[in-house]
């Protein structure tokens, strides 16, 4: 079952759900690492999860094969609704739903191979037949896929004993990968990101879990289909799992010990771009190296100015959207004397890579100092976002009522007086969910700091 995946260079895409990397036009400038990150931040985070169905424990081929008739019917039904949904489903997960999206109503050009595809592609694999054959070798406990899929649940439980049982009885399985899309081996499931979402998820004993599988001998520069190409130290950098576990560092650290490569390019920046400002810091403590978007992002303000001339100009080896992509990550996470720095050397207070500014970076993780730096420079409090088409205070809002695992909370009502004191209308700052909206509402109802924040009352602590 192994299936085989170049060794090519690792690319180096768009995440998809939450920081989302818009086109920009900063002199050719590309990202040098955008990992897709698995997080637990939610709207206006840079998350991400493989919205993979789960299979049962003994899944029926049948099943499937009638759950795809059904689908086929619903789309030629005529039925409004029925036909809604299932036309969302098909151009969700149909690889050409560009060329369907001209189907018309009665759906008539659809068919039964389609809605298969879509069904297997709902469930992670990229064809029926290969969905079929996963099926298939479910059903019987001693081959290659059961034996893969147990050892994968092993990993991602942290059950230990199982896993040992599992590589003594099949030492090729630590070599084996994934029929899903993605191709993973065992050792890209530790870094709980991209692979299919119920499995992201990372045990406390992690590391040994890792170690286990690396003296196996898992290879710790495999390349899983995942973001284009990206090794578990890429993963298991930028997720959330393992920050979240507490083992993040360590984690990063046996990786390291056997071998992963920390002089990727770019590798710091997508920890910073994944909210794992911690991570970034330890891999550059541990040689990774920094360009100007890391140095700014880190803080490192002794390594920022290396990047100028005497002139204030940009050496040949920065550019102009690195420097914008530093400001908003040292917005992001309070590096308050590098967007001081950064400001004086005349970075534009209103800059947008990636579609977002770092006033909304900065109220987003509750950066009171730098909100009042950036509102003392004339930073657009009203602009909304190029994704989420949210204001500065409506990201401070959210990230309230569901804060970032770096945040502290008790700073968002600070930011949130600040932005309506500076004339942020709180009108325009709702999410556009009733339903959040909602209970939004009812929070603050509940709260009188922030009844006083929202009125540009300084509350008291």
């Amino acid at each position: 079952m192994r299936a085989k995946v170049s060794q090519r260079k690792r690319a180096h895409p768009v995440r998809g759900k939450g920081r989302a990397h818009l086109k920009q036009n900063n002199e050719g400038y590309e990202p040098s690492f955008s990992l897709i990150r698995a997080d637990s931040r939610h709207n206006y985070e840079r998350k991400f999860a493989v919205d993979t169905k789960e299979l049962p424990v003994h899944p029926s081929l049948e099943q499937y094969k009638k759950q795809a008739k059904d689908l086929l019917k619903s789309a030629k039904s005529g039925h409004p609704q029925a036909l809604h949904q299932a036309l969302q489903r098909i151009k969700k997960d149909h690889p050409r739903s560009g060329k369907l999206a001209d189907l018309d109503l009665s759906g008539t050009k659809l068919a039964l191979a389609d809605a298969q595809l879509v069904i297997a592609r709902e469930h992670g694999f990229e064809s029926w037949p290969k969905f079929a054959t996963h099926i298939q070798g479910l059903t019987r406990e001693s081959s290659p896929i059961s034996r893969f899929e147990s050892a994968t649940d092993a990993v991602v439980t942290g059950d230990v004993a199982k896993l040992n049982q599992l590589l003594r009885e099949d030492p090729e399985l630590v070599r084996e990968r994934s029929t899903r899309l993605h191709h993973a081996t065992l050792l890209h499931y530790v870094g709980a990101n991209g692979v299919e979402n119920y499995r992201q998820k990372t045990p406390k004993n992690a590391v040994q879990v890792a170690e286990i599988l690396l003296r196996a001998g898992a290879d710790v520069h495999a390349a899983a289909d995942i973001y284009g190409g990206t090794d578990t130290l890429g993963l298991a950098a930028t997720s959330v799992f393992p920050f979240l576990a507490g083992v993040q560092d360590a984690l990063i650290d046996i990786l390291l010990e056997y071998g992963a490569n920390r002089h990727v390019e770019g590798l710091v920046n997508g920890c910073l771009r994944s909210g794992r400002g911690q991570a970034a810091v330890h891999l550059a403590k541990r040689g990774a190296p920094l360009d100007l978007e890391g140095a700014a992002g880190m803080g490192r303000l002794d390594l920022v100015k290396t990047f100028f001339n005497e002139d204030g100009s940009l050496k040949t080896k920065a550019t102009h959207g690195q420097m914008e992509c530093g400001f908003i990550w040292a917005c992001e996470y309070g590096r308050t004397n590098v967007v001081e720095f950064l400001l004086g050397m005349g970075l534009k207070v209103d800059a947008v890579p990636h579609g977002i500014t770092g006033l909304h970076w900065a109220a987003y993780t509750a950066r009171v100092d730098i909100v009042k730096l950036l509102l003392e420079r004339k930073a657009p409090i009203e602009l909304k976002d190029g994704r989420f088409r949210g204001t500065p205070l409506g990201w401070a809002l959210y990230a309230w009522g569901d804060p970032p695992p770096e945040a502290e909370q008790s700073q968002y009502y600070d930011v949130v007086a600040l932005l309506v004191a500076a004339g942020a209308t709180v009108d325009s700052a709702w999410p556009a969910d009733p339903r959040r909206r909602s209970l939004l509402i009812e929070k603050m109802g509940a709260d009188p700091r922030m009844i006083a924040a929202l009125k540009g009352e300084m509350p008291a602590q």
